[in-house]
């Protein structure tokens, strides 16, 4: 491991001027996935900023009453055992008690599991080529071992899917995050905060260098009080998402209201499924109809012969996930 300074930021100011004045230096939260990647050689920043004892540890009313505020520096076990997130957003905590280990969960932030990097083999083998670790060296994905390779909106330069089970709870819920900078604070939808490959992979989100994730806010609302979230992996104790489905639904009668989806392990990013969406609200929810939509969102879906198993995996789980909530919806 290379060696590096280490930096207690004494206030939000300061971790973010610090980092934001050197390109090698980067925020230290929680360390369950940075700390992995400086043993792997995946990353060598020559400073690291802890940004753990700053005040963002509070899960609170946001100022408005519209919604609720959770600092950044929250565990993720304490999110997941908060009664108004039990209550008002199931589907947040199922996410959260669905990922990792409950040690891991102890010891991860909100803040950081949004910046997760991805679970490609690739990515975490320094030996190999991978343009998400060393842009321009190549894909080893592409023709190589590809059971998780992404099957929505990836590129011929990266074909890793994001890997946070909170993400895709979070864009099936209109989250947002406040982000400082050197300037000030400002809000970023979640489906605004992670970004397709495209030709430069190795930027997973729309932040600038040295920009700081103070706070995630949720919007109170009636559809998410009747979310869930279902997670679909090799293994039940610990392990990354196949595929995952965050959905939230209202019924008008028997006919779908509003019905928000989102999906993990299938793209780059958390997958807002909008036209699956679109394709439900107003018609009667059956598995039948589920499927039809499902089929409409993933028209530009590509598969090889290792992933194609996504499709019905996928279609079927988002069936299974949205009738058992209109049910107890009606």
């Amino acid at each position: 491991m290379r060696e590096f300074d280490y930096v207690l930021a004494t206030s939000p100011a300061h971790a973010v001027e610090t980092v934001a004045g050197n390109p090698d230096a980067r925020f230290l939260g929680g360390g369950t996935n940075l700390v992995d990647h400086l043993k792997l050689g995946v990353t060598s920043p020559d400073t690291l900023v802890d940004v753990s004892r700053l005040p963002f540890d509070e899960i609170e009313e946001c100022s408005d009453g519209a919604g609720l505020r959770i600092g950044t520096n929250v565990p993720n076990s304490d999110l997941a055992a908060h009664p108004v997130i039990r209550s008002r957003f199931p589907a947040v905590a199922r996410a959260l008690l669905a990922g990792a280990s409950g040690q891991i969960r102890n010891q991860a932030t909100t803040g950081g599991n949004l910046l997760q990097r991805t679970r490609c083999v690739y990515f975490q083998d320094v030996t190999t080529p991978c343009n998400k670790r060393e842009l321009g060296s190549g894909c080893s994905a592409l023709e190589g071992y590809g059971r998780y390779n992404a099957i929505l909106g990836a590129s011929s330069d990266c074909v890793a899917t994001h890997p946070s089970d909170l993400a895709v709870a979070l864009a099936a819920l209109d989250a947002a995050v406040v982000v400082q900078d050197g300037r000030g604070r400002r809000r970023v939808p979640i489906e605004e905060l992670h970004r397709l490959p495209g030709d430069r992979p190795d930027l997973d989100t729309t932040l600038e260098h040295g920009d700081l994730i103070v706070a995630i806010e949720l919007p109170y609302s009636q559809i998410a009080t009747r979310s869930t979230y279902r997670k679909v992996r090799d293994r039940a104790s610990f392990a990354f998402a196949l595929v995952s489905v965050a959905a939230a639904i209202e019924m008008d009668g028997d006919r779908v209201g509003d019905v928000r989806i989102a999906w993990g392990g299938v793209a780059h990013k958390p997958w807002r499924a909008h036209r699956a969406e679109a394709e439900l609200i107003g018609r009667p929810l059956t598995e039948e109809a589920v499927r039809a939509a499902v089929d409409v969102e993933l028209a530009d879906a590509r598969t090889g012969e290792e992933s194609a198993y996504k499709i019905p995996m996928l279609r079927n789980t988002t069936a299974v996930t949205l009738t058992r909530l209109a049910q107890e919806a009606r």
